[in-house]
């Protein structure tokens, strides 16, 4: 959509402040459809962030499925072993990608 810009600088100049009002309403009505996953998003920082703050309640919980569950416990431990490593490889490969 290519317009055509007048010769005249004051002209010119209205008409950039025309189309860059035209660009805003376009970039608000545009950015309305991330609102929804950003909102996840910083909900899941800040559940992330407590967590970090909190450390106790996850190792509690752990604590009480161990004692509750040893074996679910040993099982989970694993799995979460596996994940953690198979995360470490992943950004090791990311990283000798990126180099």
């Amino acid at each position: 959509m290519a317009r055509k810009l007048a010769a005249d600088p004051r002209l010119r100049q209205q008409q950039l402040l025309v189309r860059s009002a035209e660009l805003r309403v376009t970039l608000a009505h545009q950015a309305q459809a991330l609102e929804g996953p950003l909102a996840v998003a910083d909900q899941a920082r800040a559940g992330a962030r407590w967590l970090y703050r909190h450390p106790e309640w996850p190792l509690g919980a752990v604590a009480l499925l161990a004692l509750l569950r040893p074996r679910r416990a040993l099982r989970l431990v694993g799995r979460l072993w596996s994940g953690w490593k198979t995360w470490r490889w992943a950004l090791d490969w990311v990283k000798r990608g990126m180099a």
